[in-house]
């Protein structure tokens, strides 16, 4: 699915680039709540047989970034301190409508739409750093979002109409923009 996010802004990437220890920290959080949002698909959603492997081979693959990005940081002598809330995802997830069906619909929707996200920064991040394993590391990342993204996509379109599932793109396709815009440009990922 080709979806058409609001750019991030050149001064999101600046941010990024005058501290980039604070985003490699905050970048490795979210690789560990990305692994950790697909094991909560299969605990939410037992019954839902087809996400099940699909959302194990993706936990291990974001636990498998978390460790990437965990060996970058400790090479660079960073240490770990407590998450803090992403004002990003949060504002995302009180979109979310209750309601079982509907929820997972949402839900589905929104990951695919935060995976997106992490593609289009990601890729931006890799233009901007100079030739080397860091840029190439990033590119490979950018890459591996993308597929998430459409992951997401394309299994909610195995439960729900298309139509269903591209009105919920576009409106949290709407939402992330305004919220985007309302977040600082800062090191973080979101």
């Amino acid at each position: 699915m080709d979806i058409q996010l609001t750019p991030t802004s050149d001064a999101w990437v600046q941010a990024v680039l005058e501290d980039f220890d604070t985003f490699l920290l905050d970048h490795a959080a979210c690789e560990r709540k990305a692994s950790a949002m697909a094991m909560t698909f299969i605990v939410r959603y037992p019954d839902r047989d087809a996400i099940l492997e699909p959302m194990i081979r993706l936990a291990k693959e974001e636990l498998g970034h978390f460790h990437q990005v965990f060996g970058l940081c400790r090479d660079r002598g960073l240490r770990f301190s407590r998450d803090s809330k992403d004002p990003y995802v949060n504002a995302l997830l009180r979109e979310v409508r209750q309601g079982r069906d509907i929820e997972f619909l949402d839900r589905m929707v929104m990951a695919g739409v935060v995976e997106a996200r992490g593609h289009e920064r990601f890729a931006r991040l890799a233009e901007a750093l100079p030739p080397g394993a860091m840029k190439d590391f990033y590119r490979g990342i950018a890459q591996s979002e993308a597929r998430h993204s459409g992951l997401f996509f394309d299994l909610a379109k195995q439960f729900f109409a298309e139509e269903d599932v591209d009105e919920r793109v576009a409106f949290f396709l709407d939402k992330d923009a305004q919220i985007i815009a309302q977040i600082p440009p800062r090191p973080a990922l979101h």
